[in-house]
């Protein structure tokens, strides 16, 4: 499941980020690494874009960046 299809306030652990070069890099300075948990809060009027918790701070990406972010439900 990619991380752009979850619903607000789901629990999530990264499996894998699928996006290459400076969005890549960019997303797992962001914290967006394999194994990492974190939810989705809200998105924004249009879907785009997702404020996401993760490692302990807020984080806004576009929704074409989630579809390039593998995740696994997590039990809330």
């Amino acid at each position: 499941m990619f991380l752009s299809e979850m619903p607000n306030g789901a629990p999530f652990k990264v499996k894998q980020v699928d996006l290459g070069k400076e969005v890549g890099k960019r997303l797992a300075d962001m914290g967006f690494t394999e194994g990492a948990e974190g939810t989705i809060i809200r998105r924004g009027i249009l879907r785009d874009p997702l404020e996401i918790h993760i490692l302990g701070y807020e984080v806004l990406i576009r929704r074409y960046e989630a579809s390039g972010i593998v995740v696994e439900p997590l039990s809330a």
